[in-house]
């Protein structure tokens, strides 16, 4: 390219126009103008090479922008541009901040929610963890869970790198969540599954004996024999006098169960499933018997090869617990 600047400029101070000389090479007369006049003003045809636009913030500034995303990482870029200029006095813009913390690895994503846990949680969730993480597949038996309508603007952002997802400062504890719905319950087990219940009545310990474990629960019992094992969780009416009276007397065995602990039941992975196919559908449901229809025909259309997947990574679980010491898990 060098060789070829030299050979117009060459040209052209042999008296040649400038014409004659882009038709002779093939070039625009305009670049050859540029070219021209580039040497008349400084003698030099080699080309200038710009560094950019120089940085506003110095490196000093870009570790404390990290450091204090790391301190408070529900700030938003708004917010750590303002105590930069506090600190510093240099002014900085919101895309500025994003990309000063994207170089480091520190990017806006949204916390995970999760149950809140106390330190006895955490024990108990450890405990059950340790005794369990060695079960076979076949012993895992029929769990129960809630499904419902529920509203979430997830506005609020965290900083944070890639990886530490469910560390405790990137997780938001709640274990509330509004919104009208239907109650459903569902059980399954290795290559089964139960029918889907679906009410919107108040659930009560009679009701969830008379509806639940004595249309479901109890014919599994009968099917399968004296190893069934029956998994659910500790919300009142589980835990009502009149239903440990029945299991008790239907010799069906119940597996004690650590509280605010739904990432080590498998079947929240399946009501998640069965959320994603009802937001898939199209048009959705608008109101509350189109969205009962709508659970019944998605429960029947899951595959049955995923939900036994989920079940046979019962260990995996009770091992991803143990090591986060009882606290949160990607689960």
């Amino acid at each position: 390219m060098i060789f070829l600047r030299g050979r117009i400029i060459g040209r052209l101070e042999c008296g040649r126009t400038q014409l004659e000389v882009s038709e002779e090479l093939g070039i625009a007369q305009s670049v050859i103008s540029r070219l021209w006049q580039r040497f008349q003003d400084d003698g030099n045809v080699s080309r200038c090479y710009s560094i950019g636009r120089p940085r506003v913030t110095t490196p000093n500034e870009d570790r404390y922008l990290a450091v204090t995303a790391k301190r408070n990482r529900r700030s938003t870029a708004s917010d750590l541009s303002r105590q930069l200029s506090s600190a510093t006095g240099t002014t900085v813009s919101r895309q500025t901040v994003y990309r000063r913390l994207g170089h480091i690895g520190i990017y806006a994503r949204r916390p995970v929610r999760c149950v809140p846990l106390t330190a006895t949680h955490c024990r108990l969730r450890l405990a059950w963890s340790r005794e369990y993480a060695l079960w076979t597949p076949q012993q895992w038996s029929c769990v129960m869970s809630r499904f419902s309508l529920q509203s979430d603007s997830r506005r609020t952002f965290v900083w944070r790198a890639p990886g530490p997802r469910y560390h405790q400062e990137n997780t938001i504890e709640r274990h509330r969540y509004g919104g009208a719905g239907w109650l459903v319950w569902g059980g399954i087990i290795l290559g089964s599954r139960t029918d889907l219940h679906v009410q919107s009545v108040t659930m009560t310990g009679h009701i969830y004996w008379d509806v639940i474990l004595e249309q479901h629960v109890r014919l599994f019992r009968g099917a399968m024999g004296a190893e069934f094992l029956f998994m659910d969780d500790n919300v009142r009416p589980h835990r009502a006098n009149i239903v440990d009276e029945c299991l008790q007397w239907e010799d069906i065995t119940r597996m004690d169960w650590p509280a605010h602990s739904p990432d080590l039941n498998p079947i929240e992975h399946v009501w998640d499933m069965l959320g994603r196919r009802i937001a898939a559908r199209q048009p959705p449901p608008t109101c509350l018997p189109e969205l009962r229809r709508e659970l019944l025909d998605e429960w029947c259309n899951i595959p049955q090869d995923q939900i036994d997947n989920l079940i046979l990574r019962m260990p995996r679980r009770c091992k991803a617990c143990i090591a986060s010491s009882g606290r949160h898990t990607s689960y």
